[in-house]
C-alpha cells in the first residue's frame, strides 16, 4: 500500500510539473508579444505557484499547480516611435518576459518531472520483485 501511496504522490507531482511546464512555454512563445494598440500592455508572463492538497482516501499530502498568475514586474520600454503600439513618446512597452528565467524554469520542471518518473519506475520494479518473491 505504501508503495502504492508513492506512486500516487510522484504522479501529482509529474502533473503539476507538466502544467508548469505548459505556462512556461506558453510564456516563452509570446514573450515577443506586444500590444496592438498605442501605449497598451503586451503579453505579461505567468507564474505557476504549487500547493499541498491532502488526499483524504490516502492520508497522503499531494502537490496541485495552482491557477497561474500574473507576473506583476514592470514592463520594459523601448523607444521605437515608428510601432504602431508606441506610446505618445514614442516609447513601446515590452513583455516582461525573460527568456533565460523561463529556459532555467523550464530546465528545473524538467529534473523535477523526471525525479517523480523515477519515483514511480523504483516503486513498479520493487511491487514487481515483491511479486516474484511470493509466488516462489
Amino acid at each position: 500500500m505504501e508503495l502504492k501511496n508513492a506512486m500516487k504522490i510522484s504522479a501529482a507531482g509529474m502533473r503539476a510539473q507538466g502544467d508548469r511546464l505548459r505556462v512556461i512555454s506558453e510564456n516563452l512563445a509570446n514573450a515577443d508579444s506586444l500590444a496592438k494598440t498605442p501605449g497598451g500592455d503586451p503579453y505579461r508572463r505567468k507564474v505557476v505557484s504549487f500547493k499541498s492538497e491532502l488526499d483524504r482516501a490516502t492520508g497522503a499530502n499531494l502537490v496541485r499547480a495552482q491557477k497561474p498568475t500574473y507576473d506583476r514586474s514592470d514592463f520594459e520600454l523601448k523607444y521605437d516611435p515608428g510601432h504602431p503600439a508606441a506610446n505618445a513618446d514614442g516609447y513601446v512597452k515590452m513583455p516582461n518576459v525573460k527568456s533565460v528565467i523561463e529556459m532555467a524554469d523550464m530546465r528545473e520542471a524538467q529534473r523535477t518531472y523526471e525525479a517523480n518518473l523515477n519515483v514511480v519506475d523504483t516503486a513498479k520494479q520493487m511491487i514487481t520483485r515483491t511479486i516474484d518473491l511470493l509466488r516462489n
